[in-house]
């Protein structure tokens, strides 16, 4: 069911909030930090896990891209009501939390990619495609 998806999106925001909370309070910060980016990454974590056990029902998949696809535009509206300013005043424990943050995410997007499959390139797309259509006597 689609509702399956916005329980499981629903989930992850009430995950991600509570840890963003606790983060905030083991760094002294009056705020929630991180709580949205969390809760994307177990979103994504929870939607891999469960495609990867074959347990991601076409309904569950499409509860979780509606979502999803609302969920960014939220995320930069919140993003735009915070004060960095303000933030960057409080001290540089902020700003190194940020820098930590960068760099754990590109950390996790370097991790994943090794952990993935490789893919094809453009290169070897768009030359794939060139011989497949010399071959049936279309030239490019």
């Amino acid at each position: 069911m689609m509702i399956s998806g916005v329980a499981m999106l629903a989930l992850c925001t009430l995950l991600g909030s509570i840890l963003g909370d606790l983060l905030g309070v083991a760094l002294g910060v009056k705020a929630n930090v991180g709580g949205v980016g969390i809760a994307m990454i177990l979103l994504i974590a929870t939607r891999l896990w469960l495609s990867r056990r074959g347990l991601l029902t076409l309904p569950l998949k499409l509860g979780v891209e509606f979502w999803g696809a609302l969920y960014i535009p939220i995320v930069v509206a919140m993003a735009a009501q915070q004060n960095v300013l303000v933030a960057a005043r409080s001290g540089p424990l902020v700003l190194i939390a940020g820098i930590v943050t960068v760099f754990v995410c590109f950390a996790t997007v370097a991790l994943m990619s090794r952990i993935g499959e490789r893919g094809e390139t453009m290169d070897e797309i768009e030359a794939r495609a060139r011989g497949e259509l010399a071959t049936s006597g279309n030239p490019v």
